[in-house]
């Protein structure tokens, strides 16, 4: 429980959503996080269009060292899940606003 409560899972409102030049599986999007905004890089891109996430809430894990991905920074990563056909799950959090401190 204690590792538990290390990880800072926030929701974050995706502002913008692109595809990151050169690379064909990672989208960069923009948060608005309630903390001064973020962006992360996320290799979501076979399963979502940037219009699929725009406007949308997510979890993030806000307190993660950053990374670099094809030279873009990445201030976090958002929660989704492997579906059983080998999809993947973004895990909205839409009834959420930005900023809101999952426990």
């Amino acid at each position: 429980m204690d590792d538990f409560q290390k990880v800072d899972l926030r929701v974050c409102r995706v502002v913008r959503c692109e595809a990151v030049p050169g690379a064909d599986k990672l989208l960069r999007l923009e948060l608005d996080d309630g903390l001064g905004g973020r962006q992360i890089v996320s290799s979501i891109r076979p399963w979502y269009k940037p219009e699929d996430l725009e406007g949308h809430n997510i979890i993030v894990i806000a307190n993660l060292k950053p990374a670099k991905f094809r030279g873009v920074q990445s201030q976090g990563m958002l929660l989704a899940g492997d579906d059983a056909d080998g999809s993947v799950k973004v895990l909205f959090a839409d009834g959420l606003p930005a900023g809101t401190r999952i426990h």
